[in-house]
């Protein structure tokens, strides 16, 4: 009796039982929270609980910063070679043929000119969901150009940085756009033209090393990891525990790295403000 009494109550909660369609909730990286996917985007993907800031595309970043209509992509054709014909446990062509079909997009980085609460600026943001946003030629390249077109249009360059590095399948060709892209922030510079980089979660290794601490004024994302190396390196080679909060956003501007923190609401008004005060 009692059997069938269980096999009675099995079969009610079967028939109530309702499929969620995937992707309709988020759960949140910072306090765990589960919260409804369109809350967040409409939010500009920030935890709207805890103000975590979820990782987004560059097509998203740049929707978010320039203004609606304005942006004009540069470069978009640019894509990278084998030149070392580099293999792991994946030939690396055939893992850019991969991630280019998966991303629809040539490599990790969008370059381009748009305006900026009506400031016309030129543009590059890093898609790190392309090989962790490694820097390699092609991103050296679209950095490059966009700071000459920048020179001769007399307008800011801004880069928004979301990397793990420089891209180990391109060797010292990779390394190479440290310097280069150096040497382009030094013409820059000459002609009086600001340079505002904005660091994400996450910016590491060669990108942190080169164009993106060399900035008129250095931007973050709350709570964004900044640094060379990982803090699990770092502690395991000085054999040291680390600070609370070390290589985020707020330690570094505790310490002087960065200039400002600037929540992602309020990114594209900091950037219009500024661009007024640097051009004067």
């Amino acid at each position: 009796m009692v059997w069938f009494k269980k096999g009675i109550l099995a079969k009610k909660s079967e028939e109530k039982t309702v499929k969620v369609p995937r992707g309709l909730w988020v759960k949140c990286n910072n306090c765990a929270e589960i919260i409804y996917k369109k809350e967040v985007e409409r939010n500009l993907d920030v935890c709207p609980k805890c103000s975590y800031h979820f990782r987004i595309s560059a097509k998203r970043r740049i929707d978010i910063i320039i203004d609606e209509g304005s942006f004009k992509e540069h470069d978009e054709t640019l894509s990278p070679k084998d030149a070392l014909e580099f293999k792991d446990i994946k030939k690396y062509k055939d893992r850019i043929k991969t991630t280019q079909a998966k991303l629809k997009a040539n490599d990790a980085m969008i370059c381009g000119e748009g305006s900026i609460e009506g400031a016309r600026v030129m543009i590059a943001a890093f898609e790190f969901a392309f090989m962790g946003g490694s820097m390699g030629s092609v991103v050296g390249e679209k950095i490059t150009r966009s700071i000459e077109r920048a020179i001769e249009a007399g307008v800011p360059v801004i880069v928004v940085s979301s990397s793990g590095g420089a891209r180990m399948q391109e060797g010292i060709l990779s390394l190479m756009q440290m310097a280069k892209t150096s040497a382009a922030l030094a013409k820059l510079r000459e002609k009086g033209l600001p340079y505002i980089s904005v660091l994400t979660d996450p910016t590491t290794g060669g990108v942190t090393a080169s164009f993106a601490m060399l900035g008129d004024v250095i931007m973050a994302e709350p709570r964004a990891l900044i640094g060379f190396a990982g803090p699990r390196v770092i502690a395991e080679t000085i054999r040291q525990k680390l600070p609370e909060g070390f290589q985020r956003a707020e330690y570094l501007l505790e310490h002087g790295m960065v200039d400002m923190i600037v929540n992602r609401k309020e990114m594209k008004s900091t950037l219009a403000r500024l661009i007024s005060h640097l051009l004067g």
